[in-house]
């Protein structure tokens, strides 16, 4: 006695399983495009797309899906990858980039910041023969918080650098910030209207 299922009954189970993958596949979403990188660098985005990259830099198995190649950390602040496709940041073309803190920053070869700085009319942070940082505070707005509440600020402001690790190279990029508002008790302690900018540029430019 043949064992064999009829060919009717194989092709009714072959369709029946290739439509089931597919529901399976239209069930699972497809991962979420990331933010323009050479935006995100140039202060053109908001915070929500700086944290988009998060997961990108918890696991080096996802940077490598997007061509980048993770480097030896020469800083103990900043994780480092060179990207297969370079990115124009600035008007300026490299395959180098950095996370650190709050901020992404592409390295440029460029030995002198200043050059970057004052194209760009920064202000200036440092200016010394052996440190400089640069910044502008690119944008900020009042948003609805993580919490639902408004009064967030978020904020993006251009950072332009140079740091010990990487010698003869300029950093330039941008940190977002997205921070609550103030507290009464805060505004009672420090002057209630009274506000003090941060040298953002440090966030992106550890030593």
């Amino acid at each position: 006695m043949s064992h064999r299922l009829p060919a009717a009954l194989l092709l009714a189970a072959t369709l029946s399983v290739a439509a089931a993958i597919r529901a399976q596949q239209a069930q699972d979403p497809a991962p979420a495009a990331l933010p323009d990188l050479s935006a995100l660098l140039e202060c053109r985005l908001g915070y929500a797309d700086f944290m988009a990259y998060m997961p990108v830099l918890q696991d080096p198995l996802k940077a490598v899906a997007l061509g980048w190649r993770p480097q030896p950390q020469a800083n103990p602040f900043m994780l480092d990858y060179r990207l297969n496709t370079p990115v124009t940041v600035f008007g300026r073309q490299t395959d180098h980039i950095a996370f650190a803190g709050d901020g992404v920053v592409a390295v440029l070869d460029l030995a002198d910041p200043r050059v970057l700085a004052r194209e760009l009319k920064l202000e200036t942070g440092v200016d010394t023969p052996n440190k400089a940082i640069f910044g502008l505070e690119a944008h900020a707005e009042e948003v609805v918080g993580p919490d639902g509440l408004p009064g967030w600020i978020e904020s993006a402001v251009i950072n332009v650098s140079n740091v010990d690790s990487h010698p003869g190279k300029t950093l330039a990029g941008c940190s977002y910030s997205l921070d609550p508002p103030e507290t009464e008790d805060a505004d009672a302690g420090t002057g209630a209207g009274t506000t003090t900018a941060a040298p953002s540029p440090a966030a992106a430019d550890p030593r």
